[in-house]
């Protein structure tokens, strides 16, 4: 039963981070609901700010459940000056791309989200922020990774955000995990591992979730809504 379990996590995490963490919906309703939603960007945030949601698709109830964490996917937010300064989303999504904030708020379980942000200057300068948005530029138009590998062939949603912070100067926002320290008891935990899996999963493998990352001890609550 125990290895069943495991397998169960591999499927949630994978699934409810990746190509199927926007939930079916219509495309005009998810733009009309984007444009009614007031994003405030008076130097309230700052690049590099970690950005935090409950998906609305099937699978995230699973892996809030293995986590224990209300919080499925999450992504690095940058001021982009493209004709218009404008907030986004770096996000591991099919394929890894840029959200506007608005949208990517609007996607959300009730448009609720979390930012948060590394409280210490010393670890993450403001002189730094730019080389952080190089680091993780170089994950875009990368597939989703399907198969939740450590490596940079694909990434997931956590992973672009922990890797990036960690290629710049060795941060460690979160404690990675293997696969096999999460909790994968519940039914629904388990179904997903069925639907996904069958029997092959890697263990051992080195995880970093949405919830290690919102947990850490680096980071502060900028806004809640």
């Amino acid at each position: 039963m125990k290895k069943f379990n495991y397998i169960v996590f591999a499927a949630v995490i994978i699934v409810a981070c990746g190509q199927e963490e926007m939930p079916p919906s219509n495309t005009d309703n998810t733009q009309a609901e984007a444009k009614s939603i007031t994003v405030q960007t008076v130097n309230k945030y700052r690049d590099g700010d970690i950005i935090f949601q409950t998906s609305g698709s099937g699978q995230s109830k699973a892996i809030q459940l293995a986590t224990h964490s209300e919080y499925s996917h999450c992504g690095l937010m940058f001021k982009r000056k493209n004709g218009k300064d404008e907030w986004s989303v770096l996000e591991a999504i099919q394929p890894v791309k840029w959200t506007p904030l608005s949208e990517w708020i609007a996607r959300g379980d009730d448009q609720h989200y979390v930012i948060k942000r590394v409280i210490t200057d010393s670890i993450i300068p403001d002189k730094s922020l730019q080389e952080l948005r190089k680091i993780a530029e170089q994950y875009l138009g990368k597939d989703y990774d399907l198969l939740f590998d450590w490596s940079d062939e694909k990434i997931y949603c956590s992973e672009l955000v922990w890797k990036s912070y960690y290629n710049l100067n060795k941060t460690k926002v979160g404690e990675p995990q293997q696969l096999s320290e999460f909790d994968l008891s519940n039914p629904v935990v388990r179904q997903k591992m069925k639907e996904r899996y069958g029997s092959q999963v890697p263990l051992q493998e080195t995880v970093i979730s949405p919830a290690a990352i919102f947990d850490s001890e680096l980071l502060e609550t900028i806004e809640s809504k």
